[in-house]
């Protein structure tokens, strides 16, 4: 029957963790609601999920617990996908004529599997090679967080950092590396708790293997305060 080979073709799409696009795929109308209108219809959601399993939402610890999931998917964990959250990166000219490259480690990433809508926590590395423009450093955390507050897979996740920070710089010379673990690998499914993911998107000089190579080394040097 074909819908119970859809749902066959769904499932394993979700274990193998494959992507659709090198956008988060959104819908037309995706910002008709007003965030307020998005969290009363997810509110009343979460309590039809939470009263199919079977929980007493009278009680005192979980009759709040609706409307707070509510307000964290819309204001927190998904705030990546409303464009007037996108951080506004400032550039500035490159006086000081650094050549080399410039490298923001351990970067945290607190992100969400959109196959399974559980957790991805890691480090991710960004770097670029200034061609006469600079972004303050705080900005690079930002991007990466705006683009890791929403639903993701980690290779697109690498990807729309490099792409943001390319559009912003003017230059295709940035790179970004990201070692997470997926709570849906750790947690469920095959429940191991050792593995993790590394992806990585090299743009314009860091294509060459002696750029890459440096830039690997920056990444593994010991940094203590």
């Amino acid at each position: 029957m074909k819908i119970d080979s859809d749902f066959n073709d769904i499932d394993a799409l979700g274990d193998d963790h494959i992507g659709s696009s090198i956008d988060t795929p959104m819908r037309s109308d995706a910002f008709k609601l007003s965030n307020n209108e998005k969290i009363d219809i997810i509110k009343d959601d979460v309590r039809h999920i939470l009263e199919t399993l079977g929980l007493d939402l009278n009680d005192d610890s979980l009759k709040g617990t609706p409307k707070r999931v509510a307000k964290m998917f819309v204001n927190e964990v998904f705030g990546g996908l409303d464009p007037d959250k996108k951080p506004k990166a400032s550039t500035f000219n490159n006086k000081y004529k650094y050549g080399e490259m410039l490298v923001e480690k351990n970067i945290t990433v607190y992100s969400t599997c959109e196959h399974h809508l559980l957790p991805i926590v890691g480090r991710a590395h960004v770097a670029y090679i200034s061609n006469g423009t600079v972004v303050g450093l705080s900005k690079m955390n930002r991007i990466v967080d705006y683009y890791a507050k929403r639903p993701q897979v980690q290779e697109r996740l690498t990807i729309q950092i490099v792409k943001e920070l390319q559009s912003v710089l003017n230059t295709e010379d940035v790179a970004c590396i990201i070692d997470a673990k997926h709570l849906c690998v750790n947690s469920r499914g095959i429940r191991d708790i050792e593995s993790s993911t590394v992806t990585s998107e090299f743009g314009g000089k860091f294509k060459e293997k002696e750029i890459r190579r440096e830039l690997l080394d920056y990444i593994q040097l010991d940094t203590q305060f």
